[in-house]
């Protein structure tokens, strides 16, 4: 599949939302197939899979499979249920987002990961993204800064059986040296620049999307390759905006 992105024709995707505190609970794990499978599927079909606005669709079919599996409205406050399959991010406390559903579509295709690959992502969540890749491949490993998110997400995954996905409470900039060479790294928040460790965990042949620039601002959506010899290219997709990756020094 041909991956190239024409800036040109992509207006900044927004995945930023106004830090709010978490209100309510997330909806009880159940009934979460019948009521709302018409509702991702239309969130497929006029969001992730849609040229609207003059973005580039996503177009591969495991990607878009997996976005129709995964129960979006079980991953946002129970406040927001009525708002997951909007195009939008939504606020899950503690100053975090999930992030659009275009967004994850876009960076889960860009990963280009197959089944028997496994990926890292920085920035757990409410786990959607994990979950999102682990309908395709068998292997996430996920990290979230913030211990309350990553406890919540921990458990919201293992109750919806996405046995293949390890959570762990730390600071992602670091990547999980125990667990790599990863063939995908995703990081789901802005870092200032790219973290080396995470490029070296990157295994050969391997891909990492990640966003980088200042907080709060307009940032660049990067695809950043690790060739077979070793080395490393690195390219600027398109103008995005995410909330900022935090550290703990």
């Amino acid at each position: 599949m041909d991956r190239c992105m024409d800036r040109r024709r992509m207006p900044v995707v927004t995945v930023l939302a106004t830090a709010f505190a978490l209100v309510g609970t997330a909806p009880p794990l159940s009934g979460q197939t019948d009521a709302w499978v018409e509702a991702r599927h239309e969130m497929v079909r006029s969001q992730i899979a849609s040229d609207r606005g003059g973005r580039t669709p996503v177009t591969d079919p495991e990607v878009l499979r997996a976005m129709r599996a995964v129960p979006r409205h079980l991953f946002v406050p129970a406040n927001q249920t009525r708002r997951a399959y909007a195009d939008s991010p939504l606020p899950i406390g503690y100053g975090q987002t999930i992030s659009q559903p275009y967004i994850v579509g876009l960076m889960t295709e860009l990963l280009g990961v197959e089944a028997d690959d496994v990926v890292l992502e920085i920035g757990t969540g409410s786990g959607y993204q994990a979950a999102v890749l682990a309908e395709i491949v068998d292997s996430v490993y996920t990290i979230e800064i913030v211990s309350e998110l990553a406890t919540a997400a921990r458990t919201r995954l293992a109750d919806l059986d996405y046995s293949g996905v390890v959570v762990r409470a730390g600071d992602g900039y670091y990547g999980w040296p125990g667990r790599g060479p990863f063939d995908a790294i995703v990081v789901t928040a802005a870092a200032s620049h790219i973290p080396p460790p995470l490029e070296e965990q990157l295994a050969p042949g391997g891909r990492m999307v990640i966003p980088v620039g200042p907080p709060l601002r307009v940032q660049s959506l990067m695809l950043i390759e690790k060739l077979p010899d070793g080395s490393i290219t690195r390219r600027n997709l398109l103008p995005v905006r995410f909330v900022p990756l935090t550290r703990t020094d």
